[in-house]
């Protein structure tokens, strides 16, 4: 597709489509949090725990990134 491998489009989308997906996630959370009235210590928890996973992903790139995996 337009002169890259589907190796390209497959490592592009990991990086750039889930990195858009999740700046989108993290805007729901803060609309989840602002509609709920949740205050500070509850969006701090809403954002500690519903991103959380996120992190695990960025730490998954970084590692492999400066291992050279």
């Amino acid at each position: 597709m337009f002169g890259f491998t589907e190796e390209q489009v497959a490592g592009f989308g990991m990086t750039f489509g889930l990195g858009a997906f999740m700046l989108y996630m993290l805007f729901i959370i803060g609309e989840l949090a602002y509609k709920s009235k949740a205050g500070k210590t509850g969006t701090f928890v809403l954002f500690f725990v519903l991103a959380f996973g996120m992190l695990g992903f960025v730490a998954k790139n970084i590692i492999e990134k400066m291992w050279g995996i």
